[in-house]
């Protein structure tokens, strides 16, 4: 046996190491062939997706955009940028394009981050951002959670000279908790302006009317500010990947010198850009999200299962008590054609997180747990 042979190469560096891949909701063919169901019979529950698809528009335009595919994008997006400078009211020179908003917060982690700076969040908080925060060394400053949400007093008294970038997600993933407007304001003119905070609003089509507010302002009075969104929620463009952020121009400078050449894709900006014209499909979105939130709700309460109120598409479900329960229940949704989302990774072996679906979907997966706990 060679040298090489004797030892294993061990490639990156330690922080790359410890890094833990980021896991997704199970795809519909691996539970077929996995459990010996037909693929058309299983629900799919796993990763917040549009049960209504995406828009017919958006459907035309990556017919129509094909012919271009066979040459890059528009690295700069012109066309996107345009349209969603007039939507929302700013300068397209504001405007950085990702491939999903993931990508806006690996970026901001790598502009923004060294291996002598911290990165702040809220435990239960988007995984991704453990991971750009890991993926450059950088150190993690993680503030316990106030009711499976942000504490923002806690997350500005956490504070200290190394921390450079902070991660607030409003609605928040897993849990879908909600910041209301004057808290997160009140937070925003607290950080100090050598440091920049990410607001993660990949789900703010799915907030109560009542409840919304106006982030671009926020992003024109805090030069420290970047609002990350997506197409992949409620437009229904997961599978294309497409996500923005807007910040002022010495922020979106750094995030464009760090930013992938080509990012994004024709079809992606294409379908995107037609998904802004179809207002009438993201409220029709919206009104299948609050009907099946409430459907599953009502189904929880039945049942005598915990859960949180959610503003996202999702709801954070407890159910059992044991630490072993989310599993458990996981395999037994499993089974019985039903792919939800485990939460163990974030601390919650208890809980699961189901995405809503369309009302046929909620039934099933109603329906699902029905049989289990009966079983039990």
């Amino acid at each position: 046996m060679s040298e090489h042979q004797a030892k294993p190469a061990r490639w990156g560096a330690d922080y790359v190491q410890a890094i833990s891949p980021y896991i997704g909701g199970k795809p519909i063919a691996e539970v077929a062939r996995q459990f010996g169901l037909q693929p058309e019979r299983i629900v799919k529950l796993a990763s917040n997706e549009n049960p209504l698809g995406m828009s017919p528009k958006a459907r035309q335009a990556i017919v129509q955009a094909l012919a271009d595919s066979p040459r890059y994008p528009d690295n700069d997006g012109y066309a996107l940028k345009q349209a969603l400078a007039h939507k929302l009211g700013v300068s397209a020179e504001w405007i950085t394009l990702g491939h999903g908003s993931s990508d806006l917060l690996e970026m901001a982690a790598r502009a923004l981050l060294t291996d002598a700076d911290a990165g702040l969040y809220s435990r239960y908080s988007f995984i991704v951002y453990t991971q750009a925060v890991q993926g450059v060394g950088a150190t993690h400053q993680i503030v316990p959670d106030r009711d499976f949400g942000h504490d923002l007093p806690a997350m500005l008294a956490a504070i200290t000279p190394q921390t450079k970038l902070i991660f607030v997600a409003n609605p928040n993933n897993p849990t879908g908790t909600f910041l209301p407007a004057d808290e997160l304001h009140d937070f925003l003119r607290q950080v100090p302006p050598h440091v920049a905070v990410v607001l993660d609003e990949a789900y703010v089509e799915y907030i109560q009317p009542d409840l919304r507010y106006d982030s671009m302002a926020w992003v024109r009075e805090f030069p420290n500010l970047i609002v990350s969104r997506t197409f992949s929620k409620a437009y229904g463009l997961a599978g294309l990947r497409m996500g923005y952020g807007v910040s002022q121009p010495a922020l979106t400078d750094v995030l464009n010198r760090v930013r992938s050449a080509f990012n994004t894709s024709t079809l992606g900006q294409a379908a995107a850009l037609a998904a802004l014209d179809d207002q009438g499909f993201i409220e029709q979105a919206y009104a299948v999200n609050r009907a099946g939130q409430a459907q599953l709700a009502a189904a929880f309460d039945a049942l005598g299962l915990r859960h949180v109120p959610s503003q996202g598409n999702f709801i954070l479900v407890k159910v059992g008590e044991d630490a072993g329960a989310g599993a458990r229940v996981n395999l037994a949704l499993l089974q019985r054609g039903v792919i939800a989302r485990p939460v163990d990774n974030y601390g919650l072996p208890q809980w699961l997180r189901i995405s809503v679906g369309t009302e046929e979907e909620n039934a099933t997966c109603i329906e699902a747990l029905r049989a289990h706990y009966a079983a039990s």
